[in-house]
């Protein structure tokens, strides 16, 4: 399961007094469980003031990691995963994890992750009846959302996660209401019919790319990048993928050849999108940058974009 951000002062119903000499100790259980348990359970999810209701199973057996996500509510919804590659999902999902990249890209890193994050203990909590320790991950800067965590004290897995932008507005929830470790059998983890198999596109090889940005916040740095074909015309399109450790957003760059393009921007829960067009020494180019960081992040970055061709003419 992947850690969800999240940021917020827990209300007066945590007991237990801030320790930040134990937070780090937090850090490091949480980073070395999410591939090492197996488990199952439900969650419900909230985003931009929508709910949905979930099952997981997470299997590790003989050096593998298996999932199966289910959603319990609306249409029937199904993922499969092994070792955080998609394998199948149901159609209503086909479409959008065609091009998936594995859950699990980024190994929690606390040592590194405390340059750009401040890490505290900030009380005790109860979550799916089970005891847990809230951890607040506070950000150093106003260029990425921060995140506070109840992990379940057996496990050191989080049962309950909360994202707030920076203006302190909560952004998305995650919450377990049953969660039961250990005890998982194959067939728990078999997808349903209704799972068809994902082939994902292997002919986007990642390439040494040919633009670069101008400006990063601090500790974000370029993870892979690859170039494909848009959806919407005949241009292909470079991809580069950018992450501090615990953040992540994408940049897609676009030949315009003359195509009349508005700029635009949006967010959805904690998920933005920013449309720029940019002018480059072989034309214009429209810049999409889509992830969970702040609006004002989003257009830094698009508007901070550079060609090869303008990098050999400075």
């Amino acid at each position: 399961m992947r850690v969800i951000p999240l940021c917020v002062v827990l209300g007066g119903w945590l007991s237990m007094p801030a320790f930040a000499a134990n937070a780090d100790a937090w850090m490091q259980r949480l980073a070395a469980a999410e591939k090492k348990q197996s488990y199952q359970g439900t969650f419900v999810y909230e985003r931009n003031g929508s709910f949905s209701s979930h099952a997981v199973w997470q299997l590790v057996q003989d050096q593998q990691l298996r999932e199966r996500l289910l959603q319990l509510d609306g249409p029937p919804a199904e993922v499969s995963l092994v070792d955080g590659k998609v394998q199948c999902a149901s159609e209503e999902l086909a479409s959008q994890v065609r091009d998936a990249k594995p859950w699990r890209q980024q190994q929690l890193e606390p040592e590194t992750l405390s340059k750009w994050y401040d890490f505290q203990i900030i009380g005790e909590s109860r979550v799916a009846g089970r005891p847990t320790v809230a951890l607040a991950i506070r950000p150093r800067d106003q260029h990425r959302y921060g995140f506070e965590l109840h992990l379940d004290r057996e496990t050191a897995l989080p049962l309950k996660s909360l994202l707030l932008d920076e203006n302190g507005q909560l952004l998305e929830r995650f919450q377990f209401t049953h969660f039961s470790p250990g005890s998982i059998q194959s067939a728990d983890v078999k997808a349903g019919a209704t799972c068809t198999p994902v082939s994902l596109a292997a002919e986007q090889k990642s390439v040494s790319p040919e633009w670069r940005s101008d400006w990063l916040p601090d500790g974000f740095q370029l993870l892979d990048s690859n170039v494909r074909s848009s959806p919407a015309s005949d241009e292909s399109v470079t991809w580069l993928s950018y992450g501090d450790g615990l953040a992540r957003f994408s940049v897609f760059l676009e030949p315009l050849h003359g195509a009349v393009v508005e700029d635009a921007r949006s967010q959805m829960g904690p998920t933005v999108a920013v449309s720029k067009r940019i002018s480059t020494a072989d034309g214009d180019v429209m810049v999409t940058v889509v992830g969970e960081i702040p609006l004002g992040t989003a257009e830094r970055v698009a508007l901070s974009m550079r060609s090869g061709a303008d990098q050999a003419s400075r």
